[in-house]
This record gives structure tokens, sequence and C-alpha cells, in this order.
């Protein structure tokens, strides 16, 4: 973060503060653990804690002053009626210090981090660019990652998630991109909003921060997004894995189990290209950076050399090697087109022994969870694998709709979550060595930690 003025925050907030203001600031921090001399400690609330109760803390540590809901004794604060909407607020304006910043928002139902990742590739073989670490795409990570900014920087991918409707305006109007890219609609989180129409809703507030003729960036594959209007003055551009209409779209595609090659066609041009990771939905994500680079003017060659040296992290189809077992981890998310993706990966990988998928469930669904579970169990049975093993309460809907599609029903084994201890113990017997074991589901099940107690 670059050196501001204390009152500059105290403005940037609409705060209350009673002390002398004319302070350098270099750090903006909600966790205690951070705090650097010359920071500024934001007082967030949360369900578990409270950060009120750590400002004090906080000046021990070298803090400058609090951004506090009420008066803490001994703590110089500047009171709001909000502190996570103040943070947003001292990011904004930090944010406006790099007016015409090449920022790109990022948001979807699936692929949001593999595809803010490969645009961050993209860019960087043009211009000094910073992204979001990890999936920190909250109202507070967010912020957090706008304070990377720096004088050199002229680039940023910025990843902006929900649960909610509104939550992804809050962000856009935090970061205020110039280019937006929604990847798809899917259904996480259709408990919370009741439609992919409501979630198309949310997504599409990704534009309320962006500029009046920002681009915005989808893929035509997806029915909802290829149909969805923009006003007189934004550019739609559009990708598809075949849609030659599309402005980016991909030919001649050639699978193996470590990854995909493809023509990348635009513009009456083409170049061939290749991703080190499986799956059709990778590919996508590729020419959606494809198409960010073409509008940013990142030469194709070079692009095309980005996007190879992407791969995955540690919760996200990573591929793991441990005593003659292959495992594939993919622990972070699990909507219906999570799953059905990952399936169609662990379908294209070859093993020496037998493919078992151990499959959690899927949280967030709503009303209609059980039917989602079962049409992931309906893929399931088209990858040729050996077994099946389902884990939670709506898991055993995966089973179903394998057998239901043919598969034999001897196959396939099925744990409650009270039975982890059961299930673990049947894993430890049954995986030998020359098996390829597939983990997913949703990250709040915990699989990559039952993989780490089993196998680690």
């Amino acid at each position: 973060m670059e050196t501001i003025k204390l009152y500059e925050i105290v403005e940037a907030v609409r705060g209350s503060f009673g002390y002398p203001a004319d302070t350098d600031i270099t750090q903006i921090s909600t966790d205690t653990r951070t705090i650097q001399q010359g920071a500024v400690f934001v007082c967030i609330k949360g369900e578990r804690f409270d950060g009120h109760d750590f400002a004090a803390q906080a000046i021990e540590k070298g803090a400058v002053a609090a951004v506090a809901e009420r008066p803490i004794d001994g703590v110089k604060c500047i009171i709001v009626d909000n502190t996570l909407k103040a943070l947003g607020d001292i990011a904004r304006y930090y944010r406006q210090r790099f007016g015409e910043l090449r920022l790109v928002g990022v948001t979807g139902s699936v692929g949001k981090t593999s595809t803010k990742e490969m645009i961050s590739l993209v860019l960087s073989e043009k211009y000094d660019t910073l992204k979001t670490q990890g999936s920190l795409n909250n109202e507070i990570g967010l912020p957090q990652t706008l304070f990377g900014l720096a004088h050199n920087t002229e680039a940023a991918v910025i990843e902006m998630g929900m649960s909610h409707s509104g939550e992804i305006s809050r962000l856009s109007g935090i970061a205020l991109p110039k280019l937006c890219v929604i990847t798809n609609i899917g259904t996480a989180h259709i408990g919370n909003l009741g439609s992919k129409e409501n979630i198309l809703k949310a997504k599409m507030e990704i534009l309320d921060g962006a500029d009046y003729d920002a681009p915005l960036v989808v893929c035509s594959d997806d029915k909802l997004l290829a149909e969805v209007p923009v006003r007189p003055g934004r550019r739609k551009i559009t990708y598809s894995l075949s849609d030659k209409n599309a402005d980016v779209y991909a030919s001649d595609i050639s699978k193996d189990e470590y990854g995909s090659e493809f023509t990348v066609n635009y513009g009456g041009k083409s170049i061939r290209a290749r991703i080190n990771v499986g799956g059709s939905h990778n590919i996508l994500n590729a020419l959606c950076a494809f198409a960010v680079g073409l509008y940013y003017d990142v030469e194709p060659q070079k692009m095309a050399e980005a996007i190879a040296k992407f791969s995955t992290d540690g919760v996200r189809q990573n591929r793991v090697e441990k005593d003659g077992i292959s495992f594939i981890l993919d622990c972070f998310n699990a909507s219906p087109e999570a799953m059905k993706a990952s399936l169609e990966v662990f379908g294209d990988c070859k093993a020496q022994g037998r493919k078992i998928a151990v499959l959690a469930d899927m949280l967030e669904l709503g009303k209609q969870s059980k039917s989602y579970h079962k049409a992931v169990g309906e893929k399931f049975a088209s990858v040729g694998a050996d077994m099946l093993v389902c884990y939670g309460e709506e898991a055993a809907q995966y089973a179903a709709g394998a057998v239901k599609k043919g598969y034999p029903e001897e196959k396939c084994f099925c744990f409650a979550q009270e039975e982890q201890q059961a299930m673990k113990e049947f894993l430890k017997k049954e995986i030998k060595s020359g098996d390829l074991v597939l983990f997913k589901g949703s990250h709040g099940m915990k699989l990559d930690k039952i993989y780490g107690e089993v196998f680690g």
C-alpha cells in the first residue's frame, strides 16, 4: 500500500475523529497478526469474534488508530456506523487514486478463480498486474487486494464472489472495474437466490460500479448469458467452445489426461494453444483470458505461452501421487456444474488400477438439492469408474442417480456424516496402489481434511 494521510481515511469513511490526523498511514488491517507500524486497524464484527475486542492490541503493535463503531478505552477511534462498509469505503477511495487502471472484475457461478488466474497470466505478459490472492473475493478480502495497488501497477484482476443478491453490487462499487467478466450462470447458492434467473441478476450487478462503456465478457455457450442484453455503448464480448459467431472460439480440440490442445479463433485469425489441466471448462477459462487479452492488446503468441503455465492449487483439481496411488483433490466448491466438470476430467484420466470417486454433499442447493445430487450421479455413471463412495446426508442420491443409469448398485458405498470414521477405515482398507481416486465435494464437507487424515 502506498502512503496516504489519516485525514483522508477519516474523510473516506465520513467518520468522527477528535485527534490530529496529519499522520502517514501505510497499512489498512483487519487482523492484529498482520499489524505493522503506521497501520489503521478496522474493527470487523464476525460470527465468532468482534474486532473491537482486539483494537487495544492493534495499537500496542503499532497501529495509529482504529475504525470502530463505538469508543474504546485507550484507543484513538474513527467512529462510523458500520465498520465493514467503512473498510470498503477506504478501499474505494484508495482504488480511485489509480483512475485509469486496467481493472478486470471477474464473477460467475463456477470457474471464477481459475479464470482470474488465467487472465492474470495473460495480462502479466504485457502489464505489471495485481490479482486477487486465492479466493479472497468478499467484502473483506477484496479491499485487502486493492490495498496492494502501487504506482507501478498497470492492471488488476479482481475476483468477486457472492451468496446473496446485493453483494456483487457492493464489491463492484468498491473495485470500479474497467472490464467485467461473467464466466457462467449455474446453481451455486440457488438455495439462497431461488432461481438461475435471480442468480443472473445478482451476477450482472458486477456492472453497477463499472464505467458506463465498460465491456462485458461472457460465455455464449451459457444460454442466459448469451441472451442477456447490454445497454447501448457497452460492448458485449463473447467466447465459446464451438460457436463460430463468438468473438473468440475453440476448434480442433484434442484432449489427453494431462490437458488439452486447441485452436483459438479470433477476428479471422487463429493460433494453436495448450492448457495443462483437464476439462472443457478449463478450455473455456482460457478462451475468456484470450478475449480479455485481445481487448488489452496482448500478443496472441504471448497469451498462448501464458495459459500453458497455468496450474491448479492444493484443493482445486490437484493431482497428487502417494504410495503408488493417484489422487485428484477437488475439494473447494461443489455446485452441480463443478461436480460434472470434475467428473469429466476424471473420466478422461487413465489408471493402472481402478478408478474410484469419493463424492460428498453439495451445499446450499435449496429445495431441489436431492434432484441436483441425483443428476450428478447420472453423470457419474457415464465416466467409466469402478467404484462410487458417497459421503453426507444427500450424497446417497449420487448412488441413486448412477444406478438409475445402469451403474452396478454393488459398486456404490454410502456413508452419512456421523459415519465418517467408518468411511475413513473403508477407504484405507479398500484403496490400493495403482488406483486413481477423485475427492470432490463442497468445502464445508472437509474432504481435503479426510484425505489428509487417511492418506496424508
